[in-house]
């Protein structure tokens, strides 16, 4: 489905081997991983965030009813991956509306259970503390876990936002930033750090058909968002929803899925990443751009060229973050996630997840089972799981029939 484009062979890292090739364009790449440790971005944010949070869905794989949040970010991922399948002239904001309702009903034929959502007036936000006014610092600082992010707030002073469209026959191009100050609850949601539920804003009692219409109406105002940002029309994607994946230290897989992947005729890439929440302050762009370093990583240890740009598109508030990293940098980073797989497998070894209350427990699944809140873990299991290896990275569009999708 999506055209592939052809790059340079894998350059030598700077005193090492040949890194592997990346994975890209099929799930069948995570059948051939390594047994050894491996990470991705939402499993290095869930052990960042709270150790326990990363046992309960990577060890004991506990399950997670979807939030109204979370089904929302995926279709409005999924709309906008059909969107790129039109032809250029016909991707209009009418065009991306009308996708909503039947991108809806494909992911509920493929999970029937996702229609309970908005079945009762249980979709609700809890009472905790994030919901009742938390401060970004305090919600933005409370995923630092025993590894730093990867980039320092200084690190990120210089990245920029701008809400410039490119031209796919054009050069890449950087903005500027906005400063924008957002919901702590929005930068919350945009972790991948909990399970929270969300909100559906539907009045008060109203049914199943009037809160369904709701959520859609809140996709299609998501995507009215990404159009005020990025022109479809002009850009031609070389991937989308890409696995990649890569070895370092030739023992550590480290992979994710790539939203969008732009690359110019001259051979630069940008790394395009979807948020459906809130821009976060300029001080905490740096954890805004940890899932996006991760990436630029394997691009370039697999295909030898430092990504000139990553984009954050916050289609909430319309804005876009521009982060240009070097190969210094990426260096430094790649450092920091062996030291944080280091402190996963000790703590594997140890069997000592321990839970990092936050403000984000307000949002957890798992309370029930934390000891912070007066819960006992089911017992640590004695053998690994078998089927999806445990630190996977979740799929933002599993529901999707998987041979409709090159992700």
């Amino acid at each position: 489905m999506t055209a592939q484009t052809v790059f340079p062979p894998p350059q030598p890292r700077p005193g090492g081997s040949a890194p592997s090739p990346a994975t890209s364009a099929g799930r069948a790449g995570l059948g051939d991983r390594p047994a050894g440790p491996s990470l991705s971005p939402s499993r290095a944010a869930d052990f960042k965030t709270c150790p326990l949070l990363f046992r309960f869905r990577t060890i004991d794989k506990l399950p997670e009813q979807p939030s109204a949040d979370q089904m929302r970010g995926t279709l409005v991922h999924a709309v906008l991956e059909r969107l790129f399948d039109l032809p250029a002239a016909e991707r209009t904001p009418q065009a991306a509306a009308a996708l909503v309702a039947p991108e809806w009903e494909r992911l509920v034929s493929h999970d029937p259970g996702l229609a309970r959502l908005f079945a009762a007036e249980t979709a609700q936000r809890p009472a905790g503390p994030i919901a009742s006014g938390a401060a970004d610092s305090e919600v933005a600082g409370s995923g630092a876990g025993p590894i730093a992010p990867g980039a320092t707030d200084s690190e990120v002073a210089g990245s920029g936002a701008g809400p410039s469209a490119v031209d796919a026959s054009g050069p890449l191009d950087v903005g500027h930033a906005t400063g924008a100050v957002r919901d702590p609850a929005a930068v919350a949601a945009e972790a991948d750090a909990t399970g929270q539920l969300a909100l559906v804003d539907a009045p008060a009692g109203a049914g199943e058909a009037a809160r369904l219409a709701a959520f859609l109406g809140s996709a299609r105002d998501l995507l009215a968002g990404y159009f005020a940002v990025e022109d479809p029309q002009r850009l031609e994607p070389a991937e989308r929803e890409t696995l990649i994946s890569t070895m370092i230290d030739e023992k550590l897989l480290i992979r994710g899925y790539i939203d969008r992947l732009d690359v110019s005729p001259a051979g630069d890439l940008r790394v395009v990443d979807y948020k459906t929440g809130g821009a976060p302050r300029e001080a905490f762009e740096g954890r805004a751009l940890f899932q996006l370093k991760f990436y630029a990583l394997v691009l370039w240890r697999t295909r030898g060229v430092v990504p000139r740009v990553l984009r954050l598109l916050y289609l909430k508030d319309a804005e876009v973050l521009d982060y240009s990293p070097d190969a210094g940098e990426l260096e430094r980073f790649e450092r920091t996630l062996v030291a944080l797989s280091q402190a996963v497998e000790r703590a594997k070894r140890t069997r000592d997840f321990r839970p990092k209350p936050s403000r984000l427990c307000g949002w957890c699944n798992h309370q029930a089972l934390c000891p912070e809140f007066g819960g006992t873990p089911p017992p640590f299991p004695e053998s690994p799981a078998t089927g999806v290896p445990a630190d996977s990275e979740p799929d933002r569009l599993s529901p999707t029939a998987p041979d409709d999708l090159v992700a």
